[in-house]
């Protein structure tokens, strides 16, 4: 396997302090997948071609998230499935380069390729439907940005889609996923996502969130989750742990490939060892490792 390491010598790249200081739960997720796919992501911060599957994902979330916006009695399918294409519109016009996604080869507009994607996102959108009534909620957030810093030092933030409080008080982390539940054995990941916000949440409030809930537009299943402090401890312990090997890989410059069967939707393949690539030239300071 390959591996990538940057020059001792300190006297290029930014300063210390633009070193890596806080940690998602996306990064996170990159790191444990591949480190240097967190490299590439977070310190060198290589172009990644949008996709037109996560483009249709920030869609759906927007329609989700502002379908809120009207009264209980008026947040129904017919709605949120016009919604779609406006909130496209609003998305195009702050990344006029997604348009690329909908073009021929030679540049020419495929306007059925855009038909066909605008229709996909309205099924999505629908789905939801079947999965919860939002004219029986009333989130208490929606996209709630989160922040909060460990005794350590490290900074952990990210996006909650919803937070719902119950009267009783009860805390209820709900996320939405467009694509499909993993099979158990694979919902490590996505249960580790919900864990860290729950964590970065018990840390700023003082209560462990009652359930933490995934909500799969793409197969139509909710998965539910009741955390109690010893699982937040585990993964608070697990985050720090973590962020130890991204300090020294940072430190060091190491940050090794891993493949996965994800490897063939990298963008980045081209710098990558496994393939062949070469990385760019690390643009921190290093220290040899110990």
């Amino acid at each position: 396997m390959g591996t990538t390491t940057g020059k001792a010598e300190p006297a290029a790249g930014p300063p210390k302090s633009d070193r890596p200081a806080s940690l998602s739960p996306s990064r996170a997720a990159d790191f444990m997948r591949c480190p240097l796919l967190y490299r590439f992501r977070v310190i060198d911060k290589l172009p990644e071609k949008p996709s037109a599957a996560a483009t249709r994902g920030t869609v759906v979330h927007a329609v989700l998230e502002r379908l809120f916006d009207a009264p209980a009695a008026e947040r129904t399918a017919p709605r949120a499935r016009a919604m779609v294409p406006g909130e496209w519109e609003r998305l195009l016009a702050a990344k006029p380069e997604l348009a690329e996604l909908f073009k021929e080869e030679g540049g020419a507009p495929a306007p059925e390729r855009l038909a066909e994607w605008l229709t996909g996102a309205q099924t999505l959108v629908e789905q939801w439907f079947s999965l919860e009534d939002p004219t029986r909620l009333e989130p208490a957030e929606r996209e709630l940005f989160v922040e909060t810093e460990l005794e350590s030092g490290l900074t952990l933030r990210g996006i909650i889609d919803r937070l719902d409080i119950a009267p009783t008080g009860d805390v209820r982390i709900v996320d939405y996923k467009t694509g499909k539940a993993p099979a158990p054995q694979y919902s490590g990941e996505a249960l580790f996502q919900m864990k860290f916000y729950a964590l970065v949440l018990w840390r700023l409030r003082g209560t462990v969130p009652r359930r933490l809930q995934l909500v799969y537009l793409g197969s139509g299943d909710v998965l539910t989750y009741d955390p109690d402090e010893r699982d937040l401890l585990a993964v608070e312990r697990k985050v720090q742990a973590l962020w130890e090997a991204i300090r020294m890989a940072t430190e060091t410059g190491a940050f090794l490939p891993r493949q996965t069967k994800l490897c063939g939707w990298c963008d980045h393949q081209a710098h990558c060892p496994e393939f062949g690539g070469t990385p760019p030239p690390y643009p921190l300071p290093t220290v040899p490792p110990q």
